[in-house]
This record gives C-alpha cells, structure tokens and sequence, in this order.
C-alpha cells in the first residue's frame, strides 16, 4: 500500500521497470583496474594519444602517424612494429565513435572471458583484417593494376579490433541482445560499404567482425568461472559407500568393494577354509587385502580353527606334566586334565 499525503498524492516514487537506465549501472560497465586491467590500461594509452593528436603539434603528430601506418610499404619492411604501433591510436581523437565502443565493448568482453582471451580476440581481428585489405593492395601494385602511390597511405587505428571483440561478445550473450549486437554491427558495416569514403576499412570492418564470430568455440564456458570451479574440485571419498543391495547385518552376503576384494559380511564365517575371495583383478591393494586376511587367520583360528580363553592351558594328547605336590603325585592323568578343562 502507498503512503499519500493529506492531498491524496502518493508520496512513494513509482519503480523503474528492468530496462530503465540507471547511473550506478553505467558505472559497472566502465573498465577498472582490478576487473578489466586490460581494458583499463590500454584505454589510459589511447586517451593520451587521443589528447595528444587532438592538441599537440600538427607537424609531430602527422609524422608519427605516418610511422604508425599499416600500409603495404610499411608491412614490408617492419611488420610487427607497425601492427602493434598503429592499435596506439584512435582515428578520429576524442571524439571518435570506436573509443566509446572500446570502453564499453572491450570491458564486457573482458569480464566475461579475461584479459589474456580479450586481448587475442582483439589482436587477432586487427592483424587478420589488416593483412586482408593491405596485401591485395601490394599484390594489385606489383600487377601494375594500382599505381605505386598505393603503397604509402594512412591506415591506423582500432576500428579493426573493436569489430572483432564486438563479433566475441555477441556469442556470449542471451539470444535477444546477441541478436541485436550483431544487427548494429553489420548495419555498421553496411553503412561503410555504402559510402565507401575508405575502400580498405570499409572491406575490413567486416572481416573484423566475422572474425571475432568465429572465436565463439574458444570463449564459451572457458572464462574465469569455470577455471576457479576447476581449481576448487575436491576429491572424493578414499572409501566407496555400499553398492545397493549390500547387507552389514549379521549373515549377510558379502560386500564387494571397489578394488576387487570382496569383504565378508558381520558373522560369516571365512569360505575355504578360512580365505577370503578376491573378486577380479585388484592388483597391489588385491595382495595387501590377501595378505591381511592371512594374518587375521592365523590369529584367529590356532591349532586347526579351535582358540581356547587366554590363561587356559591347550587341549593336548597323553599326560600332562605339573609342579610336584606335597603329597609326592609327580602328575595328573588325561582324565584330570580334561576335568580341569571343562570347570573353566
């Protein structure tokens, strides 16, 4: 029941529905250096590029784009260099719409999957989209289709790997927003495809973007998750319970444990005279069994199965030889003995 004041008016705020946007929510999705330290990290290094393209030299920063580029030329001489030089930059600076995917792109990626996974998802839809759209342009050149002016361009920045780690996360959610991720994306994509302002980014923002989807296999149910329920697995019980149908009762069939050694029910008296049966093949725990049974024998069952009270002489044949009395007997006869015996 709401509470209303004097004037009839509900004084309680009416609930947000579930898909209300709410601050505290767009806060969990921004990076962190303790959740997401890949994505933390690397979008400190691309907002100090981003502040430097946007105020510092023209003449400095121009140069060192050039150097950054991924172009044929470049690809050439210094590949690894160049690849690795030309993810430090966004295009477009500040205000450009691949930062705002990175941060949040990247950082829900990285939760559900890791840093070291997001990464390669990241690095490798860069370098493969790169090298789709760089090499046929090297190719065209030498053919004399594309003239050699071709082989020295700017091509930087990291449109290519968002792409990929947006194809990634989209396996990883429900069918509904999977769906939707997929759909804005290749709209994206179109979108480049239609205007066709850069050929090769165009052409390589969808190969990004497939190829992130053909990462599905290798992210799913391979996160931080499941690897803490692997390491938190505790081993089972040294002792196997009772198998169904297992009596501990008195004059109860035997009990075959795990192992191959079958164990005698409460009251049952050994088979064979005696010795345990073993049940299949039980190997080095089959020989102690054995041997433990044998000495529980001997203990058990002296001179031929029939064990007399402790501190009662033996049952043994003829006469039996005793201390010398007072009145001279030097020894009692068999019948005496067994006299003896059976007061006990």
């Amino acid at each position: 029941m709401n509470e209303v004041d004097p004037d009839g008016m509900s004084l309680r705020r009416p609930r947000r529905g579930p898909g209300a946007l709410r601050p505290g929510r767009l806060l969990r999705a921004l990076p962190t250096p303790s959740g997401t330290p890949f994505t933390f990290c690397y979008a400190l290094v691309l907002l100090a590029t981003a502040i430097y393209t946007d105020y510092g030299d023209e003449a400095t920063v121009n140069e060192l784009l050039r150097e950054s580029s991924t172009d044929a030329a470049h690809l050439a001489e210094q590949p690894l260099v160049v690849l690795l030089a030309s993810a430090l930059w966004i295009a477009g600076g500040l205000y450009s719409l691949y930062g705002i995917l990175f941060v949040l792109v990247v950082s829900a990626l990285e939760r559900r999957t890791g840093g070291a996974r997001t990464a390669g998802v990241f690095l490798l839809g860069h370098v493969l989209a790169t090298l789709a759209t760089e090499l046929p342009v090297a190719g065209a050149v030498a053919a004399g289709r594309l003239p050699e002016a071709s082989l020295h361009r700017l091509d930087y920045g990291i449109s290519f790997g968002v792409m990929a780690c947006t194809g990634a996360l989209a396996g990883l959610l429900g069918p509904r927003a999977k769906w939707t991720v997929l759909g804005l994306a290749f709209l994206m994509c179109a979108q480049d495809l239609v205007e066709f302002a850069d050929p090769l980014a165009s052409w390589g923002h969808p190969i990004a973007l497939l190829t992130g989807m053909a990462c599905w296999g290798l992210l799913r149910d391979k996160g931080p998750a499941a690897a803490s329920a692997a390491d938190g697995a505790v081993p089972g019980p040294l002792r196997a319970p009772r198998e169904a149908g297992e009596g501990g009762a008195a004059g109860a069939p035997q009990q075959r444990l795990r192992g191959g050694v079958a164990r005698r029910g409460t009251g049952e008296e050994p088979p064979d005279g005696g010795r345990a049966e073993l049940v299949g093949d039980g190997g080095v725990q089959a020989e102690a069994a054995r041997d433990v049974v044998r000495v529980e024998h001997e203990l058990r069952h002296p001179h031929g199965g029939e064990a007399g009270r402790v501190g009662v002489p033996p049952r043994v044949p003829g006469a039996v030889p005793l201390a010398r009395a007072a009145d001279g007997r030097g020894e009692q006869r068999r019948s005496d003995a067994d006299a003896l015996q059976a007061g006990r």
